[in-house]
């Protein structure tokens, strides 16, 4: 599956939710993930998105390390099953 194929399909799963996944540029600091998911009750995800099978570059590994470092969660998701996946997390983290 394409990665823009995935990534709608986020920002429309986070929406139903009442959440927010705006695109995250940070001009001057390549290899951020693609996504800042926000989720009602205060939960932040990052999110880098892959077409099926891909995987992150060096750089952006790099970045997720960093981002981890200041204990935020990053997921690399790249199927429509790794969003829902999130959704019941977020859902069983919140007990909605």
């Amino acid at each position: 599956m394409r990665e823009r194929d995935i990534e709608k399909y986020l920002r429309e799963r986070v929406q139903t939710v009442g959440g927010w996944a705006p695109k995250w540029t940070s001009p001057g600091s390549n290899g951020v993930p693609d996504r800042i998911v926000f989720l009602p009750g205060g939960h932040i995800v990052f999110v880098e998105l892959k077409a099926t099978g891909e995987k992150p570059r060096p750089l952006q590994l790099a970045q997720h390390k960093r981002i981890k470092s200041y204990s935020q969660e990053v997921r690399v998701i790249d199927s429509k099953e790794q969003v829902d996946a999130l959704i019941r997390d977020w859902q069983e983290w919140t007990d909605v």
